[in-house]
Formats: structure tokens, sequence, C-alpha cells
């Protein structure tokens, strides 16, 4: 049955056009402005991310990092892309869709991050405006999940400004700059 079977992209590295932005597949090339970004934004994105390995930044953690990615990929468990200005090419942020569940489910975990250098000024917005689509019409998913500290209010404003609908509430859910934090849900689904 097509409904249990797994989405097979043709492109290995798809594009995801947005309303000036694009979402790409990392590349090691990418690398350069890519540990540019994250290290430039380390104060602003700790706080919301799980613990920095110590090598987390080094050429050879990227290029695992691009192994998992691919494997993933492949295995069509998890999709990652980072967020581009169209304008410039500026590497901007990046977001994943993880923990794909296929069957039943036709689920999927999106989470993200932006530079600070590029916070607060529309980008999230329409790079998460460009891949609910690509989640529902390319990879036929049904329902696209999300979670954020309830602390973190452009988060939350981000996700109601996409068409996300606040599900509930989730103690101790993810494990954010190393301690157990409480999250509050959200998801859209197909038609919202």
């Amino acid at each position: 049955m097509a409904f249990f079977r797994s989405i097979q992209l043709s492109e290995t590295h798809p594009v995801v056009p947005g309303d000036g932005v694009y979402l790409r597949a990392p590349q090691m090339s990418d690398f350069p402005t890519w540990s540019t970004l994250r290290e430039k934004s380390r104060d602003f994105l700790v706080p919301w991310e799980p613990t920095w390995p110590e090598d987390d930044l080094t050429r050879s953690s990227f290029r695992r990092r691009l192994r998992r990615y691919a494997e993933d990929m492949r295995c069509d468990q998890a999709y990652a892309f980072l967020l581009f200005r169209r304008d410039d090419n500026a590497l901007l942020g990046g977001i994943t869709l993880t923990n794909v569940r296929r069957g039943v489910a036709q689920a999927a975990s999106m989470g993200y991050w932006v530079g600070a250098p590029f916070a607060s000024q529309g980008y999230m917005t329409r790079g998460v405006s460009a891949l609910v689509p690509f989640a529902f019409d390319v990879l036929r998913l049904h329902r696209v999940e999300a979670a954020c500290i309830p602390s973190n209010q452009p988060s939350i404003r981000l996700l109601e400004r996409t068409g996300f609908q606040r599900e509930g509430y989730a103690r101790e859910y993810l494990c954010i700059n190393g301690m157990w934090q409480d999250h509050l849900l959200y998801a859209q689904v197909r038609g919202d």
C-alpha cells in the first residue's frame, strides 16, 4: 500500500523555494560559513539547544554530521536543511524534520535555529512557511510537530504565525543546554 511506503526523493540535495529564501541540504562547502555563523551565534543559541559537543564546530564533526544527514534522508528518517537568503545566498540558519514516522502516523518533528545577526527579521518565518508545504506535498506527511521552551517567546510567535496550533505541555520533554526542560507542544496538520 502506498500509504505505508517511504518517499523517495529524485534529488540528492533538494532545494525548497520560499519567499525571498530557500532551503537546501547542507554540503561540505557550507562548512566555513556554517561554523562562523554558529560560533558568532553561540551565546544566542545555547539557551535553546542541546549541549554542544566540544568538537561541534570542527570540520571533522561537520563531515560526520553530513554523513548522518545523508543516511537519515536515504532511510526517510529525517531531512536537514540550511536556510539561505535568495538575494545573496547568505546562510541564515537551519531547519530539520526529524523522527519521521510512516505507517498510520505520517508525521515528523520540526526543529530550527537562526543565526543571531538574522534573528527577528522574518527569515525563519519564511523558512518554516516553505518547509511545511514540502513536508505535506513532497514527503506526503500528514502532521508536522514542533516544541519550544515556554519562555522562548520568539519561537512561540513564529510557530503561531506559521499556522501551528498549541496542543499541550510536556514536562521535562527535551534536554536543552544540559537540563531537562518543559516544552509547549505545537502541530500543524495537512489542511490547517
